[in-house]
């Protein structure tokens, strides 16, 4: 196959005549609950690129929601993929295991903060880990109460959606979801009523003090938040938070849980965005970027928190499979061998440059905000911080229409999220920018 040329290319409007017609084909044969955010049908992807049907060639600002950070045929994670299907496809490790499970459990319990002793068990999806992650903490302490914050996501499962505090499109007509969560406010610096200068102390007291009151510190089994929130709009906690919530948790007996999906491996800049503030979760469910494409999520945690669950109490048909176990010790080869969380912190650099830069020009960019390759800008209406959902949608659309692939996400529907490939060129970076701008001229 011919190298993909890394370059943006379009020949068709977008989407295209045979996206058209694939989308035509959609309609009809998948329930129209499975959305799409720009119906352009990719043949082939690598590097900063998607090439569509219809022979365009898009710029990846998305990387399939934080997935494909090593791109989306990453050599590594095609040869040893490659290798493992040609071996065998599965035997589920429950029944027959083998090394590759082993192989990433040793590597996540090597990556993940903190030199305690560590388990990792795998599964398939995000919202699974986070599922066993508390079923994890309360068979730990015998507790039944989950602490969960404003805006964060954590899943479509029925747990999950729980944990989830965004009603569409996620938990609409869904319910009844499970019990025992109870939802906290966030330190979220730019709404934070008397500034972001006293959101992580004020934010943390409140927090604290509904625990203690409302569910009582004693029957919390775990304490579940993303160091930076992903669907809930890219918010980076106030400094100080996360330590103070982790420092609660551990003075009560509470499983603190950070919930790395989305920010973890290297996304942020750091292997894990915890990092930062050198928070020691207690557990941490990675999923997305871990194996370069391939559906595989962990949860990974001390020693004895971990073995608490009983035996054949974790697990599930295809956790860990094989294939997806050689992708991700492909994907975790290649973000050493590249270094990837400079490059992060190098497209963090570029972005939050020409993104102040832009808000200089245009009132409606609110913030500014995100750490490494994980940036955002929220839109609000001009003069204010009343959220501009409006805006958001036409600068997304006309970034589309352009060839540049974005995403939106916030509670109110008006955060620009950019998620573009670790890999990507400076060229191809440079070049998306321009049209985030050009879009945001045109409004």
């Amino acid at each position: 196959m011919t190298e993909l040329a890394q370059e943006r290319r379009l020949v068709t409007p977008i989407p295209g005549p045979k996206s058209q017609e694939l989308l035509a084909r959609k309609t009809a044969a998948v329930p129209s609950g499975v959305g799409v955010t720009l119906p352009v049908f990719v043949t082939r992807a690598g590097g900063g690129v998607l090439e569509d049907v219809d022979g365009n060639s898009l710029i990846d600002f998305g990387s399939g929601i934080a997935v494909t950070s090593v791109g989306n045929s990453a050599e590594a994670v095609v040869r040893r993929a490659s290798a493992q299907l040609a071996d065998f496809t599965h035997t589920c490790f429950m029944v027959t295991p083998y090394e590759g499970y082993v192989e990433v459990a040793e590597a996540l319990n090597e990556l993940t903060p903190g030199d305690h002793e560590k388990r990792t068990a795998l599964f398939n999806s995000g919202a699974e880990a986070v599922e066993n992650a508390v079923k994890i903490a309360r068979a730990y302490t015998k507790r039944q109460a989950v602490v969960v914050f404003d805006h964060g996501y954590h899943g479509r499962t029925n747990l999950t959606m729980a944990l989830t505090a965004k009603n569409m499109p996620y938990k609409h007509s869904f319910g009844p979801f499970a019990p025992e969560v109870y939802r906290m406010p966030l330190a979220y610096p730019y709404r934070w009523l008397t500034g972001p200068e006293n959101c992580a102390q004020e934010a943390a007291a409140q927090a604290i003090d509904m625990i203690t009151k409302q569910v009582g510190a004693e029957n919390v089994a775990a304490i579940v938040i993303e160091p930076i929130q992903g669907e809930g709009g890219f918010i980076e906690p106030a400094k100080g938070f996360l330590p103070k919530l982790a420092e609660f948790a551990r003075e009560n007996g509470i499983v603190f849980v950070a919930d790395e999906i989305q920010t973890g491996f290297c996304r942020t800049g750091q292997w894990f965005a915890c990092e930062d503030e050198g928070v020691v979760p207690d557990l941490i469910t990675t999923a997305k970027g871990i194996a370069g494409g391939l559906p595989l999520a962990a949860v990974t945690g001390r020693a004895e928190i971990m073995d608490a669950a009983h035996s054949g109490g974790l697990g599930g048909t295809y956790g860990g499979n094989p294939v997806a176990c050689a992708g991700a010790l492909g994907a975790i080869e290649t973000m050493k061998e590249q270094d990837l969380n400079a490059k992060a912190r190098r497209i963090g650099e570029i972005m939050l440059a020409r993104l102040r830069g832009m808000q200089e020009k245009f009132e409606i960019i609110g913030e500014v905000r995100g750490r490494g390759a994980m940036i955002a800008i929220e839109l609000v209406e001009p003069g204010g911080k009343t959220p501009n959902a409006a805006a958001t949608a036409a600068v997304a659309k006309a970034c589309h229409a352009e060839g540049l692939v974005v995403l939106t996400c916030g509670t109110y529907g008006n955060v620009l999220r950019f998620l573009p490939p670790l890999v990507i060129g400076e060229d191809l970076l440079n070049e998306g920018l321009d049209i985030i701008e050009g879009a945001l001229a045109r409004l």
